[in-house]
């Protein structure tokens, strides 16, 4: 692992590491909001390839708003109104996304410096305090976030204790794109997930709290479909694309989510222990200046963000997002890199809800 100054910004100075599997693999990660901000993959044919979208200096992480790899907490996707009750008690945040809050507030996990810890050559290690208070939110928080790099894989690996009751949920927001960061819309790549159902959304993308199928939907997702497809349905005009929570059905052993890029030289396979995940064709991006000149359009990634499902601190029958003092967080994401013609079949354990 190596570490260098790389810009400053309202939060401070911000730090990148780069990290390696000294097998091709390689990824460079900020200092500020965690952030992944290159990943460097070889693809079937041996060309290395950026499949992460980013920006070139620490201001235009801390004011863009399109969150590029960013580790987004205390709680990720949104919380309507904006607040909570916890224990009796009633918890107001400061809204970013009209009235409600998005990715942890106007000034959350992404839009502040974390720690780095010293670790190995294949690993990035940061700390984040998180005081009570922070974003509304209650509890000094203590969370831990750890990159790493098998031979072909990045594993995201996530650690929390608090010292009072409060709410979590963690993802990363990367932008991917398989052919590189640069190279335009994703249509082009197929999607495939492991979800027998979705929590719908009101206009302003609040779940109403159902757990509906996607059997017979356009979001059954169970079958590969391209994302060209998916941007173009007449029933996601209002998301221009997909924007939507989807709820995992397979164990962590079975791939969430698959991705595959449209030459056929690279997949991605995504691994996680965490109920759903939030896939994004980056319909809202606009025209965004990004890495090495580059100029991003509407489609030209897709997020795969492993996580809880949104607004559950108002929905008793979703998956708690409560964590109490004494109790230790964890949770892992793995993005598993390699040629699409090497991608092992398995059968995914169903579970109903």
């Amino acid at each position: 692992m190596s570490m260098q100054y790389f810009g400053s910004c309202p939060a401070g100075e911000v730090h990148e590491l780069t990290i390696s599997n000294g097998r091709g693999l390689e990824a460079k990660v900020l200092s500020l909001g965690a952030t992944l901000r290159s990943l460097l993959v070889t693809d079937e044919s041996g060309r290395r390839r950026d499949v992460v979208l980013g920006y070139d200096s620490a201001e235009e992480y801390f004011f863009g708003e399109a969150y590029f790899g960013a580790t987004v907490g205390r709680f990720c996707n949104r919380i309507a109104a904006p607040g909570f009750e916890l224990d009796g008690k009633c918890f107001v945040l400061p809204p970013n996304e009209g009235k409600n809050q998005l990715h942890g507030g106007p000034f959350g996990f992404s839009r502040q410096i974390w720690t780095p810890l010293p670790a190995g050559e294949d690993r990035a290690v940061f700390r984040l305090i998180s005081p009570d208070g922070d974003m509304g939110f209650p509890g000094n928080l203590m969370v831990q976030v750890t990159y790493r790099l098998t031979e072909e894989s990045l594993v995201i690996e996530y650690e929390a204790e608090t010292d009072a009751p409060t709410v979590l949920n963690l993802t990363n927001h990367s932008y991917f794109n398989l052919s590189g960061h640069e190279s335009g819309s994703v249509g082009g790549h197929r999607l495939k997930l492991t979800a027998d159902f979705f929590t719908p959304t009101d206009e302003q993308m609040i779940p109403t709290g159902e757990i509906r199928p996607v059997s017979g939907s356009v979001l059954d997702l169970r079958t590969e479909k391209t994302v060209g497809e998916l941007i173009s349905a007449p029933e996601l005009k209002t998301t221009q694309g997909l924007d939507h929570n989807f709820v995992l059905s397979g164990s962590d052993a079975v791939p969430a989510a698959w991705l595959k890029a449209p030459d056929g030289t690279l997949s991605a396979e995504v691994y996680t222990d965490r109920p759903a995940i939030q896939v994004y064709t980056a319909g809202f991006l606009g025209n965004v200046p990004g890495k090495n000149g580059a100029v991003y359009a509407d489609h030209q990634g897709i997020c795969l963000e492993t996580q809880g499902f949104p607004d559950a601190v108002h929905h008793p029958n979703f998956p708690s997002p409560v964590l109490r003092a004494g109790e230790v967080w964890r949770s892992r994401t793995e993005y598993r890199f390699r040629g699409a013609s090497r991608v092992r079949r398995r059968k995914a354990v169903m579970i109903r809800i």
